[in-house]
């Protein structure tokens, strides 16, 4: 269940992705809040099939996962970066654990419907390298590269499939929106 408080902590956290104009524009904040509550509706859908299929994230699992956002950071630039954008810790780590269960029951549902063929490679290799020596078939071309590539194919069929998936699982469950009150939050421009 989301309640409205927790839909106004949202959208004060994902007001920082949004250009300040945005508060300035009635109609693109309507889109901004319409947005947020599709994504929190999908986050509770994948929760809940994340529940049902006993996909969890241990604290290990969480912990491992802040320790190499955090190293990707200068000392102490961190803490001050959700300081600058006003995003309370605690908020910011159940994110990461929402972010973690999704990419754990995404795999688990859509990896058998993922593979990734040597044609796959073959065809991005013509579209993005015209160097000669990495053309498709020759045997110079660098692993790590391939290693990239069959990530990046993975991440798009990702995607793809996820758009399909989704749907099919959304029927599964219902989402009751407190219309009278979603109204009034979409009406108030604060």
């Amino acid at each position: 269940m989301v309640t409205a408080a927790d839909f106004n902590k949202a959208l004060e956290i994902s007001k920082t992705a949004y250009p300040h104009s945005l508060l300035n524009d009635p109609d693109e904040y309507k889109k901004a809040k319409t947005r947020l509550l599709n994504q929190l509706t999908e986050e509770l859908i994948l929760q809940e099939r994340a529940q049902e299929l006993n996909i969890t994230v241990t604290d290990s699992e969480l912990e491992q996962a802040i320790a190499e956002i955090k190293a990707d950071y200068p000392e102490n630039e961190f803490e001050q970066t959700l300081l600058e954008y006003a995003i309370p810790y605690k908020a910011w780590k159940k994110g990461i654990r929402n972010r973690l269960l999704m990419e754990k029951l995404v795999e688990a549902e859509l990896k058998d419907q993922i593979v990734i063929t040597p044609a796959d490679i073959a065809r991005y290799y013509e579209q993005h390298f015209k160097d000669e020596k990495f053309r498709p078939g020759l045997e110079n071309r660098p692993r790590e590269l391939d290693e990239k590539i069959i990530q990046h194919l993975r991440r798009k069929k990702t995607e793809f499939a996820y758009k399909a998936w989704i749907e099919k699982i959304q029927k599964n469950y219902t989402i009751d929106i407190n219309r009278k009150l979603w109204e009034k939050m979409l009406a108030s421009h604060s």
